[in-house]
């Protein structure tokens, strides 16, 4: 379940039937609590968060996590660094529930295996995820400046997939956005454009995939619609047709998703 998807807050839930986790807690404590509990689900039960990066967006609850309801974040160790430095934390995260992971290797968490692997983006640091589970892989790709060889890989091999699509190329560039922000966003470091995006699963993804999910898209600079009409267009150039080969949804900038069964 994705329970916010943009700048105003990322949040993601998965679950087994023995492991339950979040990746990034970037909205409220309150808002997430209410949440989950519409969906039956105690924020008590929680695992263990892991997190992408440090930007706001993507930590603001972190701190009420641990202090509140004794729950590990796991980060790599620039991450954590970022994180107790950064502004939007009304509560620290304390060294007793820092867990530092590191890119490529394995975490063992009951029944998942979470790998991180390198993103590149602005941040002091930033990973992706492959959650593996019940022989189903999952992977999640947001902030991502460009592609590099292990995102390729890890969308090659993911049957579930949630995958930035940031922002249309055009109402960036016409939009009010100053030249050195413009500049940011298009840049190696910044974040991957609905065709760029696009390009990557077209040219990338395999038969095992499934579901798509277009995530981080910008309330500035992009459009659900605009988004999904820019997929499709893309797949049919490269033979594939979305909700045939594999569906593509757009996920809500503040609003939570179902809670979907992936199997």
């Amino acid at each position: 379940m994705s329970l916010g998807s943009g700048s105003s807050g990322n949040c993601y839930y998965l679950a087994t039937e023995d492991t339950q986790i979040l990746i990034d807690a970037g909205i409220g404590i309150k808002h997430l609590k209410r949440m989950l509990k519409e969906k039956d689900i105690r924020i008590e039960d929680l695992n263990a968060v892991f997190i992408t990066h440090d930007h706001a967006d993507h930590i603001k609850a972190v701190g009420h996590l641990a202090n509140d309801y004794d729950i590990q974040i796991y980060a790599t160790e620039a991450v954590h660094i970022g994180i107790n430095r950064n502004y939007c934390l009304t509560s620290k995260l304390p060294s007793t529930h820092q867990q530092i992971i590191h890119k490529t290797h394995t975490v063992k968490l009951g029944d998942m295996c979470i790998t991180p692997f390198d993103v590149p983006h602005d941040s002091s640091d930033c990973v992706g995820y492959r959650i593996e589970a019940d022989d189903i892989v999952f992977c999640i790709i947001t902030d991502a400046g460009h592609a590099t060889e292990s995102i390729r890989q890890q969308i090659g091999e993911a049957n579930y997939l949630v995958l930035e699509a940031n922002y249309d190329e055009d109402m960036l560039m016409m939009g009010p956005y100053p030249a050195y922000l413009k500049g940011r966003i298009k840049g190696d470091k910044g974040h991957l454009s609905n065709k760029e995006s696009a390009q990557l699963v077209a040219e990338y993804a395999s038969p095992a995939l499934k579901q798509i999910w277009l995530c981080h898209l910008s309330e500035e600079n992009n459009h659900p619609e605009l988004a999904r009409k820019t997929y499709e267009s893309i797949l049919r150039e490269y033979g594939l047709i979305a909700g045939l080969d594999f569906n593509v949804d757009v996920l809500k900038r503040k609003m939570p998703s179902d809670l979907i069964d992936i199997i």
